[in-house]
């Protein structure tokens, strides 16, 4: 039997049914038949009752005709079931739509048969035509009747193989071309970027809802919102910053790291002056605004510089605070990722506001993020707000990490795919996830969708692009055309649709379980693991190695 692309026709009347049953049971194995196929040119739609494509021959074009049909010298008339004789043109039918067929499989270029035979033929299942008919469009040779079916395929094999202009004859794997050729290009696939959009909208609008709590905190001045990774901490830690400043208060927006700074400085400066904060930006580059020194290389990590940075610039910094002229105070400050902040570092961030007693202060934490060996806490008293839904992520990765957060957590999150886990040595883990970016690239995300982010180690190309400069290797994390490469310590706050996580340590040390943590939640819509099963169980626990499936 030949080939029949999808289910068994549904076609249109008995006629097109008799013409079906004739050419399934005459084709050829390898033969390809398809009914109904439409195709559209600059000038109309045509549809072909019949695409045959023979091998050995070529391709034909049927056009069906039921009932009586009779050529009164100038026209083609059809008799209908009222008894109306009604004109048709069916090799004008034909011609064309063959015509416009040839065009579009001709110009695709997966095509590689060039110019085969073609032709078109006229089928008359229920009238009989003369064997001496002939009309100079339309030769006898080129109409089927009822009493041609019985041998139609060798009818239309005799017209394809019959002609003189010495064209290729179709071969199997043209007709495994044309099959690919009908079946279209360039067609809307099943689209990562696409669903995590859908999912991003839907978490935009959640999120948005949460603002609720800043309407609801609107008259305390001291407040602590707790919440784990995913539960929009950040978009409410800018949300409040803007409704502050647009009250007209002189506002502080601050975290730790260079990133999550990044990123601030970039929402903020899209809003109209009257509602962006006087500062936003890392904690340390305030007090180099006030007047302290810019200070040593913070990766370079050393008693001298973990000095500088912990104990000796705080100090300076409060100084310069108190010094402040209330110009260049703060009506409040908001501090997202607080976690990170040392008990030093609070100090001066007391002294720069306008009034100490009162001054608002809006701290935004996630104890399961503490990934610095640091423990330092508020001095004052502030009221606890707790966020206890996950937004952002999907909720197969929030399920995945659930073990890792200190409550339980509801997941309001799209659906997405499974964690994928890929497990190899920890010197292997860096190579494998370079393997993991190339699938997920091939896989249809996009540069600027993917990160990759190790828990040891830096990447080398991280190393390389950090060569350049703070800002220049940040600005990468902007690049569309670029996918990021970062360390998990770097990218708290931050995200991506899609995350490789290298997990290269060398082995487990105090804060490893919070780097797993962190890890793990910077993915929004796709998450792949890559690193030594056993030290990822040691780490996160049994529960959380049985959800990766380990």
């Amino acid at each position: 039997m030949a080939t029949i692309p999808g289910e068994v026709p549904r076609l249109i009347n008995g006629a097109e049914r008799r013409v079906w049953d004739a050419l399934r049971t005459q084709l050829g194995p390898a033969d390809l038949v398809i009914p109904g196929k439409r195709v559209t040119d600059h000038l109309k739609d045509h549809e072909v009752d019949f695409v045959v494509a023979l091998e050995g021959a070529g391709i034909v074009c049927l056009e069906v005709k039921g009932g009586e049909v009779t050529h009164d010298g100038q026209r083609w008339l059809q008799r209908r079931r009222d008894g109306h004789h009604h004109e048709i043109e069916p090799v004008r039918q034909a011609r064309e739509a063959c015509y416009a067929l040839r065009s579009f499989v001709e110009a695709d270029p997966r095509w590689t048969q060039h110019r085969l035979r073609w032709d078109h033929v006229v089928v008359f299942p229920n009238s009989s035509i003369p064997a001496d008919f002939a009309l100079s469009e339309c030769p006898r040779w080129k109409v089927i009747d009822r009493d041609d079916l019985s041998d139609i395929v060798d009818r239309l094999r005799q017209v394809l193989v019959d002609q003189e202009l010495q064209r290729p004859l179709l071969t199997a794997e043209g007709i495994e071309e044309l099959q690919v050729v009908f079946g279209g290009r360039g067609l809307p696939q099943r689209d990562v970027v696409a669903r995590a959009l859908a999912n991003e909208d839907a978490a935009d609008l959640l999120t948005e809802h949460q603002s609720v709590i800043l309407d609801a905190i609107r008259q305390l001045h001291r407040v602590e919102v707790r919440g784990g990774a995913g539960s929009g901490k950040t978009f409410l830690a800018v949300e409040q910053a803007r409704r502050l400043a647009q009250r007209g208060q002189r506002v502080a927006l601050v975290c730790y790291s260079h990133g999550l700074a990044s990123y601030l400085q970039r929402i903020t400066a899209k809003w109209p002056r009257r509602q962006q904060p006087a500062y936003v930006g890392e904690f340390h580059q305030l007090g180099v605004t006030w007047g302290a020194p810019v200070g040593p290389d913070e990766s370079v990590r050393n008693e001298e510089t973990v000095r500088f940075w912990e104990h000796d610039l705080p100090h300076q910094m409060a100084e310069l605070a108190a010094a402040l002229e209330p110009g260049h105070r703060f009506d409040a400050v908001v501090i997202d990722e607080a976690q990170d902040f040392a008990d030093a570092w609070w100090d001066p961030i007391l002294a720069a506001l306008r009034d100490d007693e009162s001054g608002g202060i809006y701290v935004f934490t996630d104890e399961g993020q503490r990934v610095f060996d640091r423990h330092g806490a508020p001095p004052v008293p502030l009221v606890p707000l707790i966020l206890d839904h996950n937004l952002r992520n999907t909720r197969q990765i929030a399920t995945a990490f659930q073990p890792l957060v200190d409550h339980p957590m509801r997941f309001l999150g799209g659906e997405g795919p499974a964690v994928t886990f890929v497990a190899c040595s920890t010197a292997e883990a860096v190579a494998a996830g370079d393997d993991q970016v190339d699938l997920l690239l091939e896989s249809g995300w996009r540069p600027e969708d993917v990160a990759l982010l190790t828990t040891g180690s830096r990447h080398p190309e991280q190393v390389a692009r950090q060569a350049e400069g703070h800002d220049a290797y940040w600005d990468s994390f902007w690049d569309t055309d670029q996918v990021f490469y970062g360390h998990v310590l770097g990218f708290k706050g931050l995200e991506r649709r899609a995350v490789v996580l290298v997990v290269n340590e060398q082995a487990k040390f105090e804060r490893s379980r919070e780097r797993l943590y962190v890890g793990l939640s910077r993915a929004r819509d796709q998450l792949v693991v890559c690193g030594d099963p056993d030290f990822i169980a040691t780490v996160g626990g049994p529960d959380l190695a049985r959800r990766l499936g380990i």
